[in-house]
């Protein structure tokens, strides 16, 4: 199975897993950690904030949308992925839909039948200028 060279820091104390043969017919929320090796009939979208890691094993299907942060895909998704740090494509990974990705690492084999779309870091604010900066 393909393994992510990087693990954020959140996803180790949680780790939830929809095992083979399982089938899951609703939409999950999750944090820390979530490995499905099973089916899911539904959106998978991560809670806000929580640098959850989403993995789906080559046995593994989601049939609906998915957004989390990072994402590990080695099985089939039937929808968009919109994920906000990074994605992994592993060999096996087959897409349809539109994928959304900020870091994308694809492998060769990795099938999508859709869109690629990059999206750019959210804009930085700058500093204000100190109010007794000197004008010249």
């Amino acid at each position: 199975m393909f393994k992510s060279s990087r693990k954020p820091a959140s996803a180790g104390a949680d780790t939830s897993l929809i095992a083979a043969g399982t089938t899951l017919r609703g939409d999950v929320r999750f944090s820390g950690a979530l490995h499905v090796s099973g089916c899911i009939e539904g959106c998978v979208q991560a809670e806000p904030g929580s640098g959850a890691i989403f993995t789906l094993s080559e046995q593994g299907r989601v049939t609906g949308e998915v957004r989390v942060p990072h994402a590990v895909i080695d099985g089939e998704v039937r929808g968009d992925i919109h994920a906000g740090e990074r994605l992994e494509l592993a060999a096996g990974a087959r897409v349809d839909g539109d994928v959304h990705y900020r870091l994308l690492e694809m492998a060769a084999g990795a099938r999508v039948n859709g869109r690629m779309v990059h999206t750019d870091e959210a804009p930085r604010q700058l500093a204000a200028p100190a109010a007794d900066a000197d004008p010249a």
